[in-house]
């Protein structure tokens, strides 16, 4: 049995090279939210009206259902969270 390496998780979960993108970046942005909501000290409930959501979907985000959240979604919440997100497009390997 041939023993395959990934450049990321992602590369070895998808299909797709472009669907391994799109979940680097979701992950990338649900790590924000999560880290944000972590050292704001406010409760679920409180941080969820913050980012315009409601408890139990910032519940879903923080236990890591990156299946539920886009991409509009995580930098809209972001932004009501008062961060800039900014993108990096390089050249791939």
């Amino acid at each position: 049995m041939k023993k395959q390496t990934y450049a990321s998780v992602w590369d070895a979960i998808e299909d797709a090279p472009e669907a391994a993108a799109s979940m680097r970046v979701r992950a990338d942005l649900m790590i924000a939210v999560q880290r944000h909501v972590a050292a704001s000290g406010e409760t679920q409930s409180r941080a969820a009206k913050r980012l315009g959501i409601t408890q139990p979907r910032l519940n879903d985000l923080l236990r890591g259902r990156i299946d539920k959240f886009s991409l509009d979604a995580l930098v809209n919440m972001l932004a009501r969270a008062g961060r800039q997100v900014t993108v990096k497009v390089n050249k791939a390997a």
